[in-house]
């Protein structure tokens, strides 16, 4: 999307341009205190952390970015798209700007990257970041799913005006009503209209298409055992995009996890209920110092 976001985008007075190898980040930063950060899910944007930024800076510097050629970060390389890549270039900018989050927010996508980059960016006690997952999307496709969806996304994502054809064609204010409520979540009038923006625009829909064609989450999925983060999974068990058994799974595996379920929400959960999972997020991080 073209630099910079209109005035009417959420928290555009909070955003700012950010070159670092090779992208040129979106980022937007909130408040005063311990650093964290937030990271969005694949076809996101830092717009669906509106008002879980605006809770959580009230005793804390959040920072949100928009993942590389999604939203307003614009993407310097076309094959630094799948989850270690990503990872790495997180790291730099994290480095550059000096943060040094006490924990890192993920959801669906994003989650995976939190975990990811607990091992790698430290607090400034050097101690390791807590990590929330909200809806972490921490499984592969099962069975044919597994095999056919991978291999789709890579053909889209190969193939000239594949993502204009897409952004064209999901962008209707009826598609994306119905988008969004096939996620298991309900959002007002303005938030679908700020993934109507999204959606439509060319830009945005190729990276998210490369992104589903790099990702891959084999490795992470083996390393689980081996990451001390102290972790929350906050998991809407309405959730129709990653089921909440995932979530459940994937904390038997990791050191420290603790998973809680919130039975009235679906996968957007922060957009639909942000000050519900401020509360959660804030007494986590209390709990353990931070």
């Amino acid at each position: 999307m073209r630099w910079p976001p209109p005035k009417d985008w959420p928290h555009a007075d909070h955003s700012r341009q950010v070159f670092c190898h090779p992208h040129r980040w979106h980022v937007q930063e909130f408040g005063a205190g311990p650093t964290v950060l937030l990271l969005h899910g694949a076809g996101g944007s830092t717009h669906s952390f509106r008002d879980l930024a605006t809770a959580l800076s009230k005793n804390h510097h959040v920072v949100a970015i928009d993942l590389p050629g999604q939203g307003y970060t614009q993407l310097g390389a076309r094959h630094r798209s799948g989850l270690a890549s990503t990872t790495e270039d997180i790291v730099a900018l994290c480095a550059q700007e000096g943060w040094q989050p006490v924990a890192i927010i993920g959801h669906s996508a994003g989650g995976a990257l939190a975990l990811r980059l607990s091992e790698r960016v430290f607090s400034p006690q050097e101690q390791t970041p807590r990590v929330i997952g909200i809806n972490p999307a921490l499984d592969n496709f099962k069975g044919l799913a597994g095999v056919l969806f991978p291999v789709l996304a890579k053909l889209l994502a190969a193939v000239p005006f594949t993502a204009q054809i897409f952004a064209s064609a999901t962008s209707s204010p009826a598609r994306i009503a119905a988008l969004i409520r096939s996620t298991g979540s309900e959002l007002d009038a303005q938030g679908l209209s700020y993934y109507q923006r999204l959606i439509s625009n060319r830009n945005h829909a190729d990276a998210t298409l490369m992104m589903m064609a790099q990702w891959s989450l084999d490795d992470l999925l083996r390393d689980l055992p081996t990451i001390p983060a102290q972790t929350l999974f906050i998991v809407g068990d309405k959730d129709a995009t990653v089921p909440p058994s995932v979530s459940d799974k994937a904390a038997q595996k990791l050191q420290n996890a603790r998973v809680i379920h919130l039975e009235h929400l679906g996968h957007l959960a922060h957009e639909e209920a942000p000050e519900e999972i401020a509360r959660l997020i804030l007494a986590f991080l209390s709990d353990h110092g931070a």
